[in-house]
């Protein structure tokens, strides 16, 4: 036994676990903490602007690798209530992140004491476990049961506040002895597999859904052997795009009424029978209106969480399972029966869906200029290898580059699915190129997702933090214009302005060049599409000499109206021409009049 601080205690539970980076701001409530870190050394910390921001690193440090958990550390008050956007986004995609605040000491904790707020109560809903530890002995066994949470079943965030004074008491602690809580994670039957595949036997036309959960699982290699075994095309869903090659013959695109490939949607239409692992039949994927998606099919869903089954619809047979768990059956039982020639030839549907893959395709070789937002994509497919990973949030650049975009791996595709706050891809980036130094990572923002946390450049150029931040620059909220549409409006989503300092952006408003520079970072600027190669390149060979943030900004067109609907996966309204020339991608689309 020694005796230690509080705050040495969880410093050394924290190296226990498995942590090594942190991302937060110190204050004067958490000072202790801070000063913990400095006295015990091994952990990294990196030093955020905005308290959201460092939550936001911390997911994107947990999503790049498995077995990540991010933290981030914030003073009393305002911190924990900034760190609120970064707890939903974990909470809603399933992402494990430990947020630790500072608060006033116990005693004055009901005297409405200067910063001192109900953090926990505030952040209960949004996460597994939320607690204001008020004795200093106790503050070892929060944080196991912590890291017990966020591992176990679905996974998720944790908040633990700490009282200055509990933080400063002194405590007996052996750390020697200290040893992480078993992880719980519920696994399927035999007999529950063996059923999933009598149904699945009964089908002609089946496709798997492969959810987040498979990602989260790391269990991405298994499902491809599962379906390579049975024949059996693969829909990743959003936050499931990666864990099944994008140019893999068995890949069929993804589905719904944004995010979607017009192929995906087609082949989920022609199918009579729909496994799900690890997924949750999220609106976008599914559509507005169920029966489009339901009709005429066999369901069968695979969740850790036993709630999730039937949340949307009901499935005709669930299994609450662990993607990884049931995959380990499901591979060992088709297995068997492929051995014992039970399993049907699939060649022909799969070949099917290829078919489909190879001709619904939506153009991208556009020369305009203005640059139409397709051709940044086609350059990013070309510039960009196998094993680069995408971070990105929401808006219309999300949604055209899920449809145009190449993914070949789990964890490169890693986007804030369910909440989309905007701001979040500058700081998950750094977490993602944080978690993942010697990596190609590529951030995509619209110009307004990049304003909102646009001073987190700073802490990539201060930490040397290098990656590559493409930014489609329309000057316009373009994902609420486009929806403004049905209210015969175009009202303040209009972000253009003639800067009297930057005549150079032709009137696009913000000079985003001049703000990266001033933050320490490089930036380019393009007008012409068939110059958007070059710059990529270039920006490359930035981020390789000078280890910092490089930004690519593109100019595009003011109003482009990005296919998508808002009803039924059947009624995706696409805008432009047909492809002339539609061949050299597996995941760029063909736009069709519908």
């Amino acid at each position: 036994m020694a005796r230690m601080t509080a705050a040495q205690a969880a410093v050394e539970i924290l190296k226990a676990e498995g942590v090594t980076h942190m991302f937060g701001l110190p204050g004067a409530a958490i000072n202790p903490f801070y000063s913990a870190m400095r006295t015990n050394g091994g952990l990294t910390h990196v030093l955020a602007r905005h308290v959201e921001g460092a939550s936001h690193m911390a997911e994107g440090y947990t999503r790049a690798k498995a077995g990540n958990i991010g933290v981030c550390i914030g003073t009393s008050g305002p911190a924990g209530t900034d760190m609120i956007t970064g707890l939903y986004s974990a909470s809603a995609d399933s992402i494990p992140i430990l947020c630790i605040t500072g608060q006033a000491p116990v005693a004055k904790l009901h005297k409405e004491d200067f910063q001192a707020v109900d953090i926990t109560s505030i952040a209960k809903p949004l996460t597994k476990m939320a607690m204001t530890v008020l004795e200093p002995a106790q503050v070892p066994g929060a944080f196991q049961q912590a890291f017990h949470l966020m591992r176990s079943g679905r996974p998720g965030p944790v908040l633990i506040d700490l009282p200055i004074d509990v933080q400063m008491a002194e405590i007996e602690f052996d750390v020697e002895t200290y040893q992480p809580l078993p992880v719980y994670k519920p696994s399927a039957s035999r007999a529950q597999i063996e059923k999933a595949l009598d149904l699945l036997a009964a089908s002609e036309k089946p496709l798997i859904i492969s959810g987040g959960g498979v990602i989260n699982a790391d269990a991405s290699d298994l499902l491809v052997e599962f379906a390579e075994l049975t024949g059996i095309p693969v829909v990743p869903t959003l936050m499931g795009w990666g864990s099944i090659p994008d140019d893999h013959e068995l890949a069929a695109g993804m589905v719904g009424l944004q995010t979607s490939h017009r192929y995906g949607n087609e082949t989920l239409l022609a199918s009579d029978f729909v496994l799900g692992i690890g997924n949750r039949w999220a609106n976008r994927h599914t559509g507005n209106t169920l029966d489009a998606y339901t009709a005429g099919r066999t369901f069968v869903h695979v969740d850790i969480e036993p709630t999730q089954i039937g949340r949307v619809f009901a499935p005709d047979f669930g299994i609450v399972s662990d993607a990884k768990a049931a995959l380990e059956l499901f591979v060992e039982v088709a297995r068997e029966r492929k051995a014992a020639g039970q399993l049907k030839d699939r060649g022909a549907w799969a070949a099917s869906c290829q078919e489909r893959k190879g001709q619904l395709l939506r153009k991208t070789d556009f020369d305009t200029v203005p640059v139409k937002p397709q051709r940044v994509y086609q350059e990013m497919n070309k510039a960009f290898g196998r094993d680069t990973r995408y971070v990105t949030t929401i808006g219309l650049s999300q949604i055209q580059a899920a449809q145009m975009l190449h993914v070949y791996g789990p964890r490169n595709w890693i986007n804030a699915g369910q909440a989309g706050p905007l701001g979040w891809t500058l700081p998950a980036a750094l977490g993602v190129a944080t978690a993942d130094p010697d990596g190609t990572v590529v951030a995509l923002s619209g110009d307004y997702d990049f304003q909102f946390m646009i001073e987190e450049l700073a802490v990539g150029a201060q930490f040397q933090i290098p990656y590559i931040h493409v930014v489609v620059n329309n000057a316009y909220l373009g994902l609420i214009r486009q929806a403004q549409r049905a209210f015969d409006m175009d009202y303040h989503v209009q972000l253009s302005f003639e800067n009297v300092n930057a005549p150079e952006v032709n009137g696009y408003g913000v000079d985003h060049v001049k703000v990266a520079e001033g933050m320490g970072c490089k930036a380019i600027r393009v007008f012409d599409p068939n110059e958007l190669g070059a710059a990529l390149e270039q920006a490359k060979k930035l981020t390789a000499e000078f280890k910092v943030p490089v930004i690519v900004e593109v100019i595009l067109e003011r109003v482009t109206n990005v296919s998508m609907s808002g009803g039924g996966i059947d009624q995706v309204n696409e805008w432009e021409l047909l492809a002339e020339h539609a061949s050299d991608a597996p995941s760029a689309i063909l736009n069709t009049l519908p």
